[in-house]
């Protein structure tokens, strides 16, 4: 008998089979950074979305890349928070690339460093640098704006 894979709640979700809003949001982060992304992900949940968070969803002994890469092929928007130590984490950046290419809106919070900082980082691409990049402080922001979005869906979808 295998190891569980990504909880049943996140499968239902990326199967269509969630009775919510069905809005999935991948949270993306540093290991560091676990104990914020998780106030996050409750958060994302509070406003009628669906959060995908490693830690929480990927069972020990799970194929790991398997299941990040399951969940952001269905995810609808990727929220990445930005720490100086989240920048030299190569799954950080493998998450965003893979938002990018899907063009799924991806969402910077920062954490640690201004906007100033970041977008004068050596190395850091356009692709990140040209987004609408928020303080951490000012999340409640993003949060409404994802309401709005959620509220939308279910909207549309009744």
């Amino acid at each position: 008998m295998g190891q569980p894979r990504v909880s049943s709640r996140i499968m239902d979700a990326v199967s269509g089979a969630d009775t919510g809003s069905g809005r999935l949001v991948f949270v993306s982060h540093h290991g560091t950074d676990t104990w914020v992304a998780r106030q996050l992900a409750r958060a994302i949940t509070e406003r009628g979305a669906t959060p995908f968070l490693d830690e929480a969803e990927i069972g020990v002994g799970a194929d790991f890349e398997d299941d990040i890469l399951a969940f952001l092929a269905k995810a609808d928007e990727l929220v990445v928070l930005l720490t100086p130590w989240a920048l030299d984490r190569p799954y950080v950046w493998a998450e965003l690339g893979a938002a990018w290419g899907r063009r799924i809106p991806i969402v910077a919070l920062l954490l640690g460093l201004s906007v100033t900082e970041l977008q004068e980082r050596p190395g850091v691409p356009v692709l990140l640098k040209r987004r609408n990049l928020v303080p951490l402080n000012d999340v409640d922001r993003y949060l409404e704006e994802l309401q709005t979005r959620v509220e939308s869906h279910t909207e549309v979808a009744i």
